[in-house]
């Protein structure tokens, strides 16, 4: 923990320090429509054949070469709690009654966040509202995004302890046809800021999907085996994010204290394996709606565990907003008490377009062309498709998890335009939500533990 809390220091401070570096980025060469070996134009994230991304000691050499330190990042807020909640409602309420649901809003984000840099000027401000980023610079955006990086990666603690390794790890990546070409200034960014690796790939080709697919695996360790199925012979560009999060809990839970008991479904009773804590100083919170954990990590993240009094899971997550997560961590205190939480194991496949939509993202509109910075040939591009595959898994040891995100762009002229001591007992569906040093890695709905997808 306090390796952690020592990581969120260094972010504060060295967030002085970057705006300067963003006048001191250089331009790199383009793609040349030639197979690059995964080698994007210019400094910054280089890649081999698997999709390997350079270390992340590449942006700490940024960090450290910035000069004239400045706090305009610091300003301007982001709002990514807002931005996880909002979209994680869309989704859910696509979902079926009764199922289970996680998604990675950070896995969805940086994505976004990237192709800021290749939105046109008059959707460019839209994007940024709809990120929690309002009122934000396209350079205040990918200052915060490096900074970002260098905090969750870890690297902020290896300037204390050199062999430190942390538990999540995050991989940025663009496809990009053999026939086009990308834009120098964005493949710069790409790199510098988002430690992105940029391939070519034959979109016509089954190779394509695979490649992406093998990428997703490599950088999730094995955990989600595929997001796309084949790409539409039309696309142009794929843009990928890769999260994988594993970490032990702080205070493990006992094998020996498990054991099976009812879980009131919705979909009617099942049975589960509970896992139980009980003992003095456990952090808790309760109001009329709802009782709720956080479940410290070793190494400093937090699985919140809020579980509803009346209301379903699902519903408490749909009224689930910013202020209120920030509520329920400020009220938080310690107590005595027992927790009883069944192990859970489930994964989910989403379309995310109708959600993009939803939320307001100018990027899926084909209409409006708004990517047009992306690549050298300045056809207007669009958003056609986006998926993400996501899993996660909760026992008596810890909490692993993992997601990858695909987003398709086409050109949009081939796509129309679419339309006294507490018992918290977890024997019916909860919320739980996956935070690391003030980032929502993961969040969803247990419906029903017992059921795996």
């Amino acid at each position: 923990m306090k390796r952690k809390r020592r990581a969120c220091i260094a972010f504060a401070v060295m967030l002085l320090f970057i705006v300067s570096a963003l006048t001191a980025c250089q331009s790199g060469t383009a793609n040349s429509g030639e197979p690059n070996n995964g080698e994007p134009g210019g400094r910054g994230a280089k890649a081999d054949l698997n999709g390997r991304t350079a270390p992340v000691s590449q942006v700490k050499a940024e960090i450290r070469g910035l000069e004239n330190p400045g706090d305009e990042v610091l300003q301007v807020p982001i709002d990514g709690a807002g931005f996880a909640f909002s979209f994680g409602r869309k989704l859910l309420a696509e979902q079926k009654p009764g199922d289970n649901f996680v998604y990675s809003p950070l896995s969805v984000w940086l994505p976004l966040a990237a192709l800021v840099n290749g939105t046109d000027a008059k959707d460019k401000d839209a994007l940024l509202d709809t990120l929690g980023a309002g009122g934000m610079t396209e350079k205040q955006i990918n200052a915060y995004a490096q900074m970002l990086l260098y905090r969750i990666s870890g690297e902020a603690n290896r300037e204390h302890e050199p062999e430190y390794k942390s538990p999540l790890q995050i991989a940025n990546a663009l496809f990009v046809s053999r026939d086009e070409t990308v834009k120098p200034s964005f493949a710069q960014t790409f790199a510098d800021h988002y430690l992105g690796a940029v391939f070519n790939v034959d979109f016509t080709s089954q190779d394509a999907a695979d490649a992406v697919n093998a990428w997703g695996r490599e950088h999730t360790d094995g955990l989600i085996e595929k997001v796309i199925e084949h790409f539409d012979p039309n696309t142009v560009a794929a843009i990928a994010n890769a999260i994988y999060y594993a970490d032990h809990w702080a205070w493990a839970f006992s094998e020996i204290d498990t054991k099976s008991g009812a879980f009131r479904a919705e979909d009617g009773n099942a049975t589960a394996d509970y896992m139980r804590r009980a003992g003095d100083a456990q952090l808790y919170y309760e109001d009329d709606r709802m009782q709720a954990m956080p479940l410290d990590l070793q190494n400093g993240g937090r699985m919140w565990i809020l579980l509803p009094r009346s209301e379903s899971a699902t519903e408490l997550y749909l009224r689930m907003t910013a202020d209120y997560f920030a509520e329920i961590g400020e009220g938080t205190t310690a107590q005595t008490g027992k927790l009883l939480l069944p192990k859970f194991e489930m994964s989910n496949m989403l379309d995310l377009r109708d959600a993009l939509t939803a939320l307001g993202i100018p990027l899926v509109d084909g209409h409006l062309s708004p990517i047009t910075e992306l690549l050298a040939s300045d056809v207007g591009l669009h958003i056609s498709d986006a998926r993400q595959n996501a899993m996660i898994k909760v026992d008596e040891k810890g909490t692993t998890a993992a997601a990858v995100t695909v987003m398709v762009v086409r050109e949009s002229a081939v796509i129309p335009k679419p339309i006294d001591g507490f018992e918290m007992i977890c024997d019916k569906p909860f919320v739980f939500i996956l935070e690391d040093c003030g980032q929502i890695l993961f969040s969803g709905v247990v419906n029903n533990p017992a059921v795996r997808s």
